[in-house]
């Protein structure tokens, strides 16, 4: 028989995570925070999985990776959401910040009763994910900071030109067959008003 559970605040931190607003250095038409963006990665690396399991012979199990995707940001209920401008603005800063986010995602996964932690240590925790999962849920992060470019410009919004260009070179360096049939199949419609998607 297990002991008693302890009072865990890990739920509680996680819950925090609709208070974090992305994107903070850029004035935007729609805020957005790491829960809706975490949500949004995970439906996108749902459906990279599908596409590369269905069209490309995967043999990938969906529900790991979407528990990556919707995990991947959960530490920045302790380090916030910092700009990429300036996470990478230098190797100094680069490697300093990782220091800080493995930190940050280690002090959660111990927020947890430790029975539980074995289920949660390979989404919380960098160096326990499995790397080709990471890419997965790396293109879907890509790709969701692209869609939010698009809706940004399509509300007529200039402050994201650049941020846009800057993605799609990302996303022609990550290319791999997935990622181009999602991108080929379903940003399209990201630019579509409510009427011309009826």
């Amino acid at each position: 028989m297990t002991d008693l559970p302890l009072n865990s605040h890990f739920l509680a931190q996680l819950a925090r995570m609709k208070l974090i607003e992305r994107w903070p250095l850029m004035r935007s038409q729609f805020r957005e925070n790491v829960a809706e963006h975490s949500l949004m990665v995970a439906m996108v690396t749902h459906l990279l999985v599908s596409i590369e399991n269905r069209l490309f012979h995967g043999s990938l199990d969906s529900g790991h990776a979407v528990l990556m995707a919707l995990y991947h940001d959960s530490s920045e209920v302790f380090t916030g959401d910092l700009p990429t401008p300036v996470k990478y603005a230098s190797t100094a800063l680069r490697d300093a910040y990782k220091d800080l986010e493995a930190q940050a995602e280690q002090r959660l996964l111990a927020l947890l009763p430790k029975a539980l932690q074995v289920d949660f240590d390979a989404f919380l925790l960098s160096h326990k994910k499995d790397a080709h999962y990471e890419h997965i849920v790396k293109d879907a992060d890509v790709l969701c900071a692209y869609i939010k470019c698009l809706e940004e410009l399509s509300a007529g919004n200039q402050e994201f030109i650049q941020a846009k260009a800057k993605l799609e070179q990302t996303l022609q360096e990550r290319a791999r067959a997935p990622l181009n049939y999602f991108i080929q199949t379903f940003l399209h419609s990201m630019r579509l008003s409510l009427d011309e998607l009826s």
